[in-house]
């Protein structure tokens, strides 16, 4: 075998997003894979790879064909949140090894308006089959699963409700400076809790947005570099790790499957976690913003409350930017939305952000070194990508 290559992200592109009511979930996949491989301005036809998942029978078969894609290389991994980081890792070690020479990864949803047309209703439950009918008939919904956990971590280390509407206030503050958001009107703690109960403790406000959109990611061998458009973002290390099926079976409430991923991608990367000039997390539920915080090294376990606290997280705070575009709790939610973190990372790193968004270090250079963690199921799987320029 020949010497691993060098990999990077060389297109990135979201479809549009928020409230599309005149789109299917194909339309949305392809716009996003146009304005990827524009972005990139690499040719198509040297695209021989195709991830997806999420939509069809067979998501990378069918949405490929849509794509007029015949791809010799093909991942559809689905692991809810995380996928995308973790078909991102995938597609990376593919191209290293010579087995592709580009992988495009494309997600499309109409979440929000199917529900709106009656198409489907709110996702409650995955169902009653295998892991999950032993807590089925306990009334667990998805969102009250999120909910134990974070009272769990509120009971174990002191945690506040305020230090997580906190991650709320801040999300939305990040999304006033971005105008693809889908809300960007500023919120303040005690709106955050004077909201509708939802699943105690979360009121609305700690809860994702339900949206429409697709992104899409083109990734490249290092000798094709040269004939995109754009600067490389390359792919620096990569970690997944899967920690449950059950809730009963989770042996800690307060610690993620992204304490294992995390160190991967940092110990593959070569890089620690304070070298980070942002980071792009999913962010269903406020408490998966600062759990995940934890588990990646940011701050220790239980220190996630005050960390969060006095604007750390906002582009400008002072801090660790995260969640620079808003965040599924306030940009935009479409489902499995792991592919708008990175999406996000590269435009960050690549300078393209928007002046009053653009992440700077402290002597005002553009950022260097970003990570995107995604989270699936109830904390059940997480997939981390380190990323950087230069």
């Amino acid at each position: 075998m020949g010497a691993r290559r060098n990999v990077a992200v060389v297109g990135v592109a979201l479809s549009d997003c928020g409230r599309v009511d005149d789109a299917t979930p194909y339309a949305l996949h392809a716009q996003a894979a146009r304005r990827a491989l524009a972005d990139a301005g690499l040719d198509r036809s040297l695209v021989d790879g195709f991830a997806s998942a999420g939509l069809g029978t067979l998501a990378p078969v069918e949405v490929a064909a849509y794509l007029g894609l015949r791809p010799t290389w093909i991942d559809s991994t689905s692991v809810g949140g995380s996928t995308w980081e973790v078909m991102a890792a995938h597609a990376a070690d593919a191209i290293a090894a010579g087995h592709a020479r580009a992988v495009l990864l494309a997600y499309g949803s109409t979440a929000r308006a199917d529900v709106r047309a009656g198409r489907r209703t709110g996702t409650l439950s995955f169902g009653t089959r295998g892991p999950s009918q032993f807590e089925v008939p306990y009334g667990h919904t998805l969102i009250a699963k999120y909910a134990m956990a974070a009272r769990r971590h509120m009971i174990e280390y002191g945690t506040t409700i305020e230090q997580l509407a906190q991650v709320a206030v801040q999300a939305r503050a990040n999304a006033a400076l971005n105008p693809e958001a889908m809300f960007r009107t500023p919120v303040t703690v005690d709106e955050v809790l004077a909201g509708p109960m939802i699943a105690d403790p979360f009121t609305k406000l700690h809860c994702c947005v339900r949206s429409d959109g697709g992104a899409a990611v083109l990734l490249a061998a290092e000798e094709y570099v040269r004939d995109c458009r754009t600067a490389p973002v390359w792919v620096l290390g990569s970690g997944e790790h899967v920690s449950h099926a059950a809730l009963s079976d989770w042996p800690d409430f307060t610690v993620s499957p992204a304490a294992v991923s995390g160190r991967l991608a940092f110990e593959r990367a070569g890089v620690r976690p304070d070298e980070m000039d942002l980071a792009e997390i999913y962010d269903a539920f406020t408490y998966m913003t600062l759990m995940t915080l934890e588990d990646l090294g940011f701050c220790g376990k239980g220190e996630g409350g005050a960390f969060v606290e006095k604007g750390r997280l906002r582009v400008g705070g002072g801090g660790l930017p995260v969640n620079t575009d808003g965040g599924g709790l306030s940009a935009q939610h479409p489902g499995m939305r792991g592919l708008f973190l990175l999406v996000e990372a590269v435009r960050q790193l690549r300078g393209e952000a928007g002046e009053n968004r653009q992440v700077r270090r402290a002597d005002g250079t553009l950022p260097r070194l970003a990570v995107a963690s995604g989270t699936g199921g109830w904390f059940c799987s997480s997939g981390t990508v380190v990323l950087g320029v230069g």
